[in-house]
């Protein structure tokens, strides 16, 4: 009898056991569905301000219910044509002017960079540097332009509704909004809010 109740008993705590597992990796699962997603930095287009392969947090509840901002870390899906060829939607934009209409479909493929521009702001670039509706800003986060191309459009757009103009802190080296035109609103994954790797660069963005 002693040895059936150890069986039982025994068997008890396995199926407990994977109970305990299967929940927690479904806990695990819906949180990184739904609430908070890790994400690796995977080029130098936000240097400074994060390196390649460090690890950021990304809200995703948050842009379900809320409304980017300007200054915003954000990752999203980039317009289709991005990821090879920088596809301008409306064909190439005349010189001096950024792409201000994105290819219709997205990419599948996620960016990670920095909103500078929202619905009906109107912007142009001077030397890598914005200048949002009349006014230059204050950008100390970003990496100079360093002149090379993408550095100047003079010539001002203005961003269509429910869009954001993405860029790079790394003004020189990014592959952003300049080429391949803002982004809709709901192609916006989540804003990243924390950095959790390397242990040396924790913290809040």
């Amino acid at each position: 009898m002693a040895t059936k109740k150890g069986s039982s008993s025994a068997s008890g705590s396995l199926l407990e056991l994977i109970m305990i597992v299967a929940v927690a990796l479904g806990l695990a699962l819906g949180i990184q569905a739904f609430l908070v997603k890790p994400y690796r930095i995977p080029s130098e287009s936000m240097v400074p301000t994060l390196q390649i392969g460090q690890r950021v947090l990304v809200n995703r509840i948050g842009a379900r219910f809320s409304t980017p901002d300007v200054g915003d870390v954000v990752v999203f899906h980039p317009p289709a044509g991005a990821e090879q060829d920088n596809t301008c939607g409306s064909g190439q934009p005349p010189a001096g002017q950024p792409c201000d209409k994105p290819t219709p479909q997205r990419a599948d493929v996620n960016f990670i960079k920095r909103i500078v521009a929202g619905p009906g702001d109107k912007l142009r670039l001077d030397n890598g540097r914005v200048v949002l509706n009349g006014k230059l800003q204050k950008e100390p986060f970003a990496r100079p332009c360093g002149g090379g191309e993408g550095c100047d459009f003079p010539t001002e757009i203005t961003i269509p509704a429910g869009m954001y103009f993405m860029m790079g802190d790394n003004r020189g080296s990014s592959d952003d909004s300049r080429f391949w035109g803002p982004v809709p609103e709901k192609w916006i994954i989540g804003q990243a809010f924390a950095t959790y790797w390397p242990p040396k660069r924790i913290g809040l963005l």
